[in-house]
């Protein structure tokens, strides 16, 4: 009879999961950890943003934005390719991209421990710019977990590999560091773009094209 309620105990732990995994959509973690008491430098250790173009190229441009935020969605998708043509395909810049969940959504964190995730089979901004693309296809779902799974196969990567990352807890490190390495950095609102010349960062005052562009040619400049 005691093993019976050793198995009775085990069944209802293992069920308690199943409805817990099951509550998640079968995600791991949706929003950010605890990092402790982090001191700036292992901050910026921590906070790996993922970059898109040139590593070497003199210019940075350094995007803080939120999955969910339609404003980073029209910055992605709109302004993105113009900066595409005009500097990081030229080799005048590159940009790195920050996640900065805001915590005005729920569906941010996993969107872009999603993103990072793809990452790993390096289709990092293919899947980043399918995200922001499908938006409003996830925004309202209970989870979009599964919505996730099916975009990281729409674009071929190893659905099994992509499963089992987005189902653990990987990068929730990683990205909770982004948005404490934004909050740092005085990031209010998404998106927020700065430019950074090697030496300074300035803030562009808004993520239209023109006031960016503004930003890199003064920064080109040394003015």
């Amino acid at each position: 009879m005691k093993n019976f309620y050793i198995v009775l105990g085990v069944v209802a732990i293992a069920g308690a999961g199943l409805v817990w995994w099951a509550l998640r959509g079968g995600a791991g973690a949706i929003a950010p950890i605890d990092l402790g008491d982090i001191a700036d430098a292992e901050l910026v250790e921590l906070a790996q943003g993922v970059v898109y173009g040139d590593p070497d190229a003199p210019l940075t441009i350094m995007e803080f934005a939120d999955y969910q935020c339609s404003h980073c969605a029209t910055f992605a998708l709109s302004v993105k390719p113009l900066l595409d043509t005009d500097y990081i395909e030229t080799g005048r810049a590159n940009l790195v991209f920050h996640d900065f969940p805001s915590g005005q959504f729920p569906h941010s964190f996993l969107a872009a421990r999603a993103a990072r995730c793809a990452g790993e089979q390096d289709r990092y901004f293919e899947y980043h710019d399918e995200i922001f693309r499908t938006q409003m296809d996830w925004f309202d779902l209970e989870s979009p977990a599964g919505f996730f799974r099916d975009l990281a196969a729409g674009l071929e990567l190893d659905s099994r590999e992509f499963r089992r990352c987005l189902g653990s807890d990987r990068y929730a490190d990683v990205v909770t560091a982004n948005r404490a390495l934004g909050a740092r950095l005085g990031v209010t609102g998404t998106p927020f773009v700065f430019v950074h010349d090697g030496q300074t960062l300035t803030f562009t005052g808004s993520y239209a094209f023109a006031d960016v562009q503004r930003a890199l040619e003064a920064a080109g400049s040394g003015n």
